[in-house]
């Protein structure tokens, strides 16, 4: 089984947050499920979501369409699995492939963030991989095809091991929001000597909640209302009221919460904390003004596969759906908000054999029910019969 695949490759790096990753996640994944993966040598997807004029965008489709079209030509595939943004998909290319008898899957996992209904681009696949739960009722108001499935996370052999605690910590690892500034905020706030530690991208600088073409002095008066009406058109008004009323909101954190702040540590060190950490967190809120700044919405993020096959004792945020994925209390913890998660950290301190057996029960279900290989066989059989 061959899999032509076009999963964000590229030979650049580009001023856009983080896509390597996941190649390298879907590649090995396939390695391992026995199959062989192909692509474009010249196709560079990344460049698809740098931003950029429309002409400069239609041009990248015609190049990277084109290549890819009739390299698939001369070097059949089983199947096209991708990871497409609308914006990146060409509808004719789509079609010409699936007429060579090559069926298309398109992975999206900010379904939830970005759309509130569809875009057309992703009825035009055979399938579509979902990992979102709450993404499911998308897809069935649009009618569109989809498979709900994992998060595609894969983990070297080296690290599918069971770790003991190397340190009383807990753990969080992510790029700094506002939503997570809160709720740390809020945990802090309950108990001033928890041991709390942060790593990501963002913490030891000063932010806001402004978009970085707000503040470029490219951004004149006219394409700021041209924004703002295009914004409105697409998003509504009720997300433009809380946009203008949370724009000055800056979110610089509290000297308790800055002081348990690190950078982000580098791949071998990030391991040891998420497996080796007396516990690990996990925050599935996210930033949007579509939802008031209190009461945000959230959905299970790539942390909720990667942490238990990591061998962690992983404590999460709840969201729906995160039930389908563990049982909740034997393989995970989940909170509900910042009081709820104090008194699961409190809990768990007081228990290490509760510890022990989420480690271990944890990384059993994500590596034997949640890994790539099975999500790919699911998908194979469901597009290939």
């Amino acid at each position: 089984m061959r899999i032509f695949l076009s999963f964000l490759q590229s030979k650049k790096n580009y001023p856009i947050p983080s896509y390597s990753f996941w190649q390298y996640y879907i590649k090995n994944g396939i390695e391992e499920a026995g199959y062989e993966w192909s692509e474009c040598p010249d196709a560079d997807w990344a460049l698809g979501l740098v931003p950029q004029s429309a002409e400069d965008l239609l041009r990248w489709k015609e190049d990277t369409w084109g290549k890819t079209v009739e390299w698939l030509k001369n070097n059949p595939a089983d199947i096209f699995l991708s990871y497409f943004y609308p914006s990146q998909v060409d509808l004719s290319a789509i079609r010409e492939i699936q007429r060579m008898g090559i069926p298309c899957v398109n992975f999206f996992c900010d379904h939830v963030r970005e759309f509130r209904t569809l875009p057309e681009e992703f009825g035009a696949f055979n399938n579509n991989w979902v990992p979102e739960y709450k993404a499911i009722k998308l897809y069935t108001d649009a009618g569109y095809p989809f498979i709900n499935l994992p998060m595609p996370m894969w983990v070297e052999p080296k690290y599918r091991i069971l770790r003991e605690e190397v340190n009383q910590q807990i753990t969080f690892i992510g790029s700094k929001d506002m939503q997570r500034v809160l709720l740390l905020e809020r945990l802090v706030k309950q108990d001033p000597k928890i041991p709390l530690a942060i790593y990501g991208a963002g913490w030891n600088g000063k932010s806001n909640g402004a978009l970085p073409y707000e503040n470029s002095p490219d951004y004149t008066l006219l394409k700021k209302i041209k924004f703002n009406k295009d914004f409105i058109r697409s998003q509504g008004i009720a997300p433009f009221i809380r946009k203008i009323k949370y724009r000055n909101l800056t979110y610089n954190t509290s000297p308790a919460l800055r002081s348990r702040t690190h950078r982000s540590p580098d791949f071998e060190t990030y391991n040891e904390l998420i497996a080796g950490s007396m516990i690990s967190l996990g925050i599935n809120r996210y930033e949007s003004f579509h939802y008031p700044l209190y009461k945000p919405n959230s959905y299970s993020k790539l942390r909720d596969i990667e942490a238990p096959m990591l061998g962690a004792c992983y404590l999460t945020e709840y969201t729906e759906g995160l039930e389908e994925l563990y049982d909740i209390e034997n393989e995970i913890m989940a909170y509900l908000d910042a009081e709820d998660l104090f008194m699961k950290i409190q809990q768990l301190q007081a228990d290490p054999a509760k510890r022990k057996s989420l480690k271990i029960n944890g990384q059993k279900k994500a590596l034997g029910k949640h890994n790539i290989p099975s999500s790919l066989n699911i998908i194979l059989q469901r597009v290939m019969h």
